[in-house]
Order: C-alpha cells, then structure tokens, then sequence
C-alpha cells in the first residue's frame, strides 16, 4: 500500500510585522502554499473558509484584538481545525510563556530572530509528524467504520451495536487450494489483490462495506451504517463481483460462490492491539452457510433476503431445499439480472 501527497502543503502564516511575513514568504514560498493573516481574526476567517491549510505558524504578540494565545485556545476547540499542528512565533524566552502556549495545543516554538535553517527543520518536523497521522487514519478508516473511529478517538472503546435488519454477503474462490500448488506465491498474491480490490470498490460504490477477507474469502455488509435499501444493494454488489469475474482478463480463470442472507448481527471490535471491527450472530453464520451452498458462478440468497429486495429488477430461481448446519433444510434461491 503507498501513500501519497500529490499536493503541496499549505501553511497560514499569522503575523503583524511586515519584515517577518517577508522573511516567511521568501524561505517558504517555493516549498509550500501560503497564507497570510495580519492579525488573529483575520487566521479565524481564513480558517473557517479554507480546508486546506496543514500547519499554522502563529505569532504570540499581535497589537490589539485578541494574541497568538487566544487565537491557538480557539483553534483546538473547534472540531474542525483542533488537528491542524501550531507553532508559535515569539520573541518570548521566559519558560512560562513556552509552556502556556504548549498546554493550550501548540506543537512547537520558533524564537525571534528567526533562523531559516530552523524555521525549516521545525516545519519539516510537524509536516512529517501529520503525514504519520495521516496514514494511521487511512489505515482505519480501511479497517473500521468512521463512527467506529470516532468513538474510539472519544472513549478508547466501541460499544457493541445490535442491528435488527442488515444483510450479509460471503464470497469464496473455487479451487482455490489446488490453485496455490499451480503459481508461485507472488502470482498468487497479485491475483487476490487484483480481485479484491475491485470487490472493493464495487462494495463501496453500492454503499456497502468490506468486513473482512480471510484467505480467498471476502466478507461484506450493508445496513450497519447509513439506513438505506441493503438487500438490495448487496445483491447488486455480488452481481457485480460475479460479473467482473467474468469478464476478467488474466492468466487464472477464477470462479467464485456468493452468498447472502438478511437479518439480525451484533457489530464490535474484536482485539485491542490489533483492531478487527466483526459482525456477530447466527444470520452472520447463515450466510457464511448459504455460500458453501451456492452454484458456482451464481448469486444465492435466502428467503429473508428475497423479501427484501425489489424483486421485479431480477430473475428469481429456487435451487430447493439444502441442508444448512444447525438450521436444517432452507429453500435458497439464485438471482440474475433482468436484462
């Protein structure tokens, strides 16, 4: 996975004295985007109209209005901008001054005069700081749900969520195990990376969401978040899937099985160290269930689901009764598009 910056960094500078925003202008203007404010009213606006800007450079002393303390108070309680990293400029050297400004969010210290070679290396280091943040996030934000996140960030914990109507798809690659003993390890992982990934993006696309893969297993949801048509939107997606499969252009011809059941699940985060948001329940089993029963190459759901969907927009065939682990004989169903 790469993480790229395809964008210069932004950087408002608030200062009143003209001589330093021309020393900060001159020094960072080929490196970065610049803006300027004269006074901390001034940085408040240009904040609130911008979404841009990385990283604030904020002198503490500003004559009248309200000073670099006040403006940095300010900043870190608003939800919006509290992330952005401060740091002061001042020609303050008393300890007290430094440590009210550190305890209010700022990140850092430039003393006046300012030096280039450490005005660069301070700004260098926060950039290079935010940038770490910034992969973390998209790495959760891959792995959990943003209101996951969020209550995470909040509490240090996610409180278990029962979902009374959501829909479940399991995915499973056929031949998979005697595939392994054909290719070589790294054909093997490009293949499951090339597949995975437009799954991805065909959950996503259909406001579903990837749970989890397991080996050439792949687990999606839909419902868990945003209140919208999940039966249909899963079906839609697992069309999909099986489709691109189809028309995929590659060395392996990989078929696949999908299932999809509709009903109750538990969401949580399984581990502490090593987060895994997971769904829970005995409709999450059903589904896993349904696809070891699916025909190759056709999408299969059960009569929870089918009730759910708007079934004119398909072909709807019963495949009979199959036998299910712990639930007995299930009437399951395969799905197509009307064309």
């Amino acid at each position: 996975m790469h993480f790229e910056t395809n964008r210069k960094r932004t950087i408002l500078i608030v200062d009143d004295v003209k001589e330093n925003l021309i020393i900060l202008g001159q020094l960072l203007s080929d490196e970065y985007e610049l803006a300027i404010a004269k006074s901390g009213e001034k940085a408040l606006e240009i904040l609130n109209d911008r979404s841009d800007i990385d990283l604030i450079l904020l002198d503490i002393i500003m004559p009248g209005g309200i000073d670099g303390y006040e403006v940095c108070d300010r900043i870190k309680k608003n939800e919006v901008h509290k992330n952005i990293p401060i740091i002061f400029l001042t020609g303050l050297s008393d300890a007290e001054d430094e440590t009210k400004g550190l305890e209010l969010g700022g990140a850092d210290y430039i003393t006046k005069p300012l030096h280039p070679d450490v005005v660069k290396a301070r700004i260098n280091t926060q950039l290079n700081l935010l940038e770490e943040k910034e992969k973390s996030q998209t790495l959760l934000e891959i792995l959990l749900p943003k209101n996951v996140i969020d209550e995470l960030n909040q509490n240090g914990f996610y409180t278990p969520v029962i979902h009374e109507d959501i829909s479940i798809l399991f995915c499973d690659l056929v031949g998979f195990t005697e595939t392994t003993t054909k290719i070589p390890a790294d054909q093997l992982v490009s293949e499951l990376s090339d597949i995975f990934s437009t799954f991805d993006e065909i959950i996503t696309n259909n406001n579903c969401m990837r749970i989890k893969t397991i080996g050439d297993g792949y687990m999606a949801v839909c419902g868990v978040v945003e209140n919208i048509n999940h039966a249909d939107c899963l079906v839609q997606s697992g069309l999909e899937m099986i489709k691109f499969l189809n028309s995929r252009l590659a060395t392996i011809s990989w078929k696949c099985r999908v299932g999809i059941n509709s009903g109750k699940a538990i969401s949580g985060v399984i581990g502490k160290q090593r987060f895994q948001f997971d769904l829970l329940g005995d409709d999450v089993n059903l589904a896993s269930r349904v696809e070891s029963k699916a025909p190759e190459m056709k999408l299969t759901i059960t009569k929870s689901t089918l009730d759910r969907i708007t079934q004119d927009k398909y072909w709807v065939e019963s495949i009979g009764l199959k036998y299910l682990k712990g639930k007995g004989d299930l009437e399951l169903f395969t799905i197509s598009e009307r064309i």
